[in-house]
């Protein structure tokens, strides 16, 4: 039996109990007992950064938010695939899960809150992007288990017609969002529609760069206009 030991623990805004534990070589993420993130399951978080800032548009001086820190894959991913003058802006919603990544959780992504192209933010990235008068060449969102599994209540709002209108209103013209989730929503990709997004999905496996693992799905939308 794999031996678990706590490392850390937290409260979500609605009470839940959140904790990091190592369980064998794997640090593990879990709310309510249940598995949210994990170091051995990376590799969708990983395909975001892909699928945001394709290889063929070589991104050298842009803007990338990303919402949801976790541990810190998807930001790594971003960084190494913009040039030095580009910036990072990384909204999580737990100052504990930023704590945590820069200490038991640092090495797992390389230190990416080492990076001086980074700016973290603790707070709702939902009253952020309302407040906000930044433009974005890409979001990657990552705040929850999808568009209707909520582990904070107050992440539904993100993913309604109007919050997608505001995160439409933080991309510039060209700009790319992607969205990941534990499940396919048709329902979620006719919303991104309304909101003014071209979108479709891609799935995903969790261990991406071996093929294996939950299935998982990744909703990539872009601004045109």
């Amino acid at each position: 039996m794999v031996k678990h030991t706590v490392l850390a623990a937290s409260t979500t805004p609605d009470g839940e109990r959140l904790t990091l534990t190592r369980e064998g070589l794997e640090m593990v993420v879990r709310v309510r007992g249940e598995t949210l993130m994990s170091t051995r399951r990376s590799g969708s978080e990983q395909v975001m950064a892909t699928l945001a800032l394709p290889a063929d548009a070589p991104p050298s001086d842009v803007h990338v938010l990303i919402g949801g820190l976790g541990i810190g894959y998807t930001l790594r991913a971003v960084l190494d695939r913009i040039g030095p003058t580009s910036r990072v802006t990384v909204l999580e919603l737990l100052g504990d899960v930023v704590a945590w990544n820069r200490g038991p959780l640092a090495a797992c992504a390389d230190y990416a809150l080492d990076d001086a192209r980074v700016e973290i933010r603790v707070g709702d990235l939902f009253d952020y992007l309302a407040a906000g008068t930044t433009r974005f060449d890409a979001i990657l969102l990552d705040v929850d288990n999808g568009p209707e599994a909520f582990t904070v209540r107050s992440n539904e709002r993100l993913y309604r017609v109007d919050g997608l209108t505001t995160v439409h209103r933080a991309l510039r013209p060209g700009g790319m969002l992607v969205v990941w989730s534990a499940f396919r929503s048709q329902s979620f990709e006719r919303r991104l529609r309304r909101a003014g997004f071209d979108a479709r999905s891609v799935p995903v496996r969790a261990r991406a760069e071996v093929g294996k693992g939950a299935r998982h799905t990744l909703f990539v939308a872009s601004r045109k206009h």
